[in-house]
């Protein structure tokens, strides 16, 4: 994907528009999804709040197999609009791109590195903020950082810049290479007309569900992690 990004300054600090204006749409999508399945709730669930409720069992299943007891339920919300967003981000890209002067304004979010670092940021902070919250700042970086014994230090201060980047890195590869698989596959399909378009149409297709099921996969993926690298930090190391 040659396509840049648009970025204007503003004080002299860089903004990607891009970035934003997929994050925003991305958002908004959720939210009207929500919005939606959550209208008309009824005490025995049919249709489409049946589907919210398995959504909302899924992503507490994930909370309660790695944070378990009555401290992981006040990360139920987090998994699930992290899950949610993370979905619906990483499949935007397959449905729509807009692109204009050569520069793109619609994309997935999640093929950007800046924002899968931020999501990972966030999740790491959150773990930070209730580890110190749950144990006392002292108490945290025992058990955060000097457990099952002291010289551990250094490993675990370094575990916490490979857990962001892998946390990071794993998602916006993942959906950044079927992006570029796809440009790739559409650029052969104009490439010599008719012939190459009817070899690359189904190609097209097959990439798109699978990049469909991958998503689906990242999306789980760094929710799971996310709840891993959290338990870590409010439960108590052996």
């Amino acid at each position: 994907m040659n396509e840049e990004s648009y970025v204007v300054k503003f004080l002299g600090i860089p903004f990607n528009i891009t970035n934003v204006v997929s994050g925003l749409i991305a958002m908004v999508i959720v939210f009207c999804l929500v919005w939606f399945l959550s209208r008309n709730l009824a005490l025995r669930p049919k249709g489409k709040q049946n589907v919210l409720e398995w959504i909302i069992d899924f992503t507490n299943g994930i909370v309660s197999t790695n944070v378990p007891g009555e401290q992981g339920k006040r990360f139920n919300l987090l998994a699930f609009v992290l899950f949610l967003f993370i979905f619906v981000a990483n499949q935007m890209g397959l449905l729509v791109q807009v692109i204009i002067g050569g520069k793109t304004l619609i994309k997935s979010p999640t093929s950007d590195p800046m924002v899968t670092m931020s999501l990972a940021l966030l999740v790491l902070l959150v773990s930070h903020y209730f580890g110190v919250m749950i144990f006392g700042f002292k108490g945290y970086l025992v058990n955060s950082y000097m457990r099952p014994v002291s010289f551990m230090l250094p490993i675990n201060v370094l575990e916490e810049f490979t857990n962001f980047l892998t946390l990071a890195f794993r998602l916006y590869g993942n959906i950044f290479a079927g992006e570029v698989l796809l440009t790739l596959i559409g650029g052969v399909a104009k490439s010599h007309g008719l012939v190459t378009t009817i070899v690359a149409l189904p190609l097209e297709m097959i990439w798109q569900g699978f990049s469909i099921f991958i998503g689906s996969i990242q999306a789980y993926v760094f929710v799971t992690l996310s709840m891993v690298y959290i338990s870590k930090k409010v439960e108590v190391e052996e």
